[in-house]
């Protein structure tokens, strides 16, 4: 019997191992590199950083916008679409995702966003990348082509990168890497003398120890770094090499920002305060207090990744609609921001939607749709190759048959990088097979 129970385990373990990868894998083939030069003629183009143009065309090649307007030379040799009534877009960013991370919550095999330990900097997003996962295509079928996936866990959680939806392995899906560090500020609730007296002291020694513990990791990076610039000298020996510091070098320079998660004003105040001090780039991930602090985010040119809209209110007292207007009273305060880091599993495909609901409650149109594409590129530092339709910039685009805001809208076709992205997907096949069914039934 032992041997039995023995035997079971081990059948149990391997198929929550490899089953949920075999069962559950995008089988969508990844496009190939554009092979020669596209036309897409006589839709109405949104640049986003311009004007619309109406019948216009837009041409590229070997993955990049080579001419855009009303009188655009088509070469010979290239694939003329024509999409009058049509609408192209540049694609939309998520600011902000578990895409490719995890496959199923409730299997620990397919659950790859956080690691031990509550230090985490040298942990890698783009490495663990799923390139078949079925989120994937789930996700880009409406019209959302890059994602910036993240780490979570700890308080240092890791590093996060920039990936296209698209291709073979993360080293093909990467555009930028590291695209920052993720930092999850210790929990401040406002109202502490409302906890039993126990209680609030626990949680005021707990909130302490987490800063502190914070404050310990940059002053080991900051000696690390003292001493990896001192082996330049002559010498001096090599310092041996710690993964965790090293990975930081970068956040030390500058060279990228620490997105820091805080939504209560005083986790903002002392994270602000805290990145000034210690003379780091930083970016305010969720920011639902944002507005109570907006003359010193103004002031200290912090931008704010708004995640997300569709939520409930912070507080019981707070009104019904604070969640929804938070982009727009960001706009009015002159705050760089944009909207993305959407927190369920599976469901940043909605991305486009929590667009649509900042705008019906006051955020201009024109920059709800900035909010997920231009605004979002500036913000992860890659509005040079994506964001909006200008020649020079990727080639990476969507076709559809209206505004992408909408919910009525359908996504025809996605480029990325030049390459026609297969929009086919698991729920789709779902859906016609299940249309099947009840066609029979007539």
């Amino acid at each position: 019997m032992k041997k039995i129970r023995i035997l079971t385990s081990f059948v149990l373990f391997a198929l929550s191992v490899f089953w949920p990868r075999m069962s559950f894998s995008s089988m969508q083939v990844p496009a190939p590199p554009q092979q020669q030069p596209v036309a897409l003629v006589g839709a109405t183009i949104h640049p986003v950083s311009g004007p619309e143009i109406e019948a216009g065309t837009i041409l590229f090649d070997k993955g990049k916008i080579t001419g855009i307007g009303v009188q655009v030379e088509v070469p010979a040799d290239a694939v003329v679409a024509e999409l009058r009534g049509k609408h192209v877009y540049p694609g939309l960013i998520a600011a902000g995702s578990l895409t490719g991370l995890v496959e199923i919550s409730s299997i620990r095999a397919t659950r790859d966003f956080a690691e031990m330990g509550r230090i985490n900097p040298n942990v890698r997003a783009e490495r663990a990348i799923n390139p078949d996962s079925e989120h994937i295509p789930v996700t880009r079928a409406n019209g959302i082509a890059l994602a910036a996936v993240l780490p979570v866990g700890g308080l240092i959680s890791g590093m996060g990168a920039l990936v296209m939806l698209e291709g073979w392995t993360w080293e093909e899906m990467t555009l930028s890497a590291p695209l920052c560090m993720v930092l999850d500020w210790p929990d401040m609730p406002g109202s502490m003398e409302l906890f039993p007296e126990k209680e609030r002291r626990e949680r005021e020694k707990r909130m302490k120890d987490q800063i502190e513990e914070i404050e310990e990791a940059f002053r080991s990076a900051r000696a690390y770094q003292t001493a990896r610039e001192a082996e330049k000298e002559k010498g001096v020996p090599l310092h041996e090499k710690d993964l965790r510091w090293e990975a930081m070098l970068p956040v030390l320079r500058g060279e990228i920002p620490v997105w820091v998660r805080a939504d209560r004003l005083q986790e903002i105040e002392a994270a602000v305060e805290w990145a000034e001090r210690n003379r780091i780039r930083m970016v305010l991930y969720g920011g639902a207090d944002a507005p109570l602090a907006a003359d010193l985010l103004k002031s200290k040119n912090i931008p704010v990744i708004v995640s997300p809209v569709l939520r409930l209110p912070m507080r019981r007292d707070s009104d019904y609609d604070e969640a929804y207007r938070l982009p727009e009273r960001l706009y009015e305060s002159g705050i760089e921001f944009c909207i993305g880091g959407l927190p369920s599993l599976g469901n940043e495909r909605n991305l486009p939607y929590h667009a649509a609901m900042a705008a019906a409650f006051g955020l201009p149109r024109e920059q709800a749709l900035k909010a997920v594409t231009l605004h979002a590129a500036r913000i992860l530092g890659v509005a040079d190759r994506v964001g909006s339709l200008e020649v020079g910039k990727d080639a990476t685009l969507i076709v559809t048959d209206g505004d992408p805001l909408e919910v009525t809208t359908h996504v025809e076709k996605l480029y990325i990088q030049g390459r026609d992205v297969d929009l086919s997907n698991k729920q789709k096949a779902l859906y016609e097979k299940y249309q099947e069914k009840y066609r029979r039934l007539e």
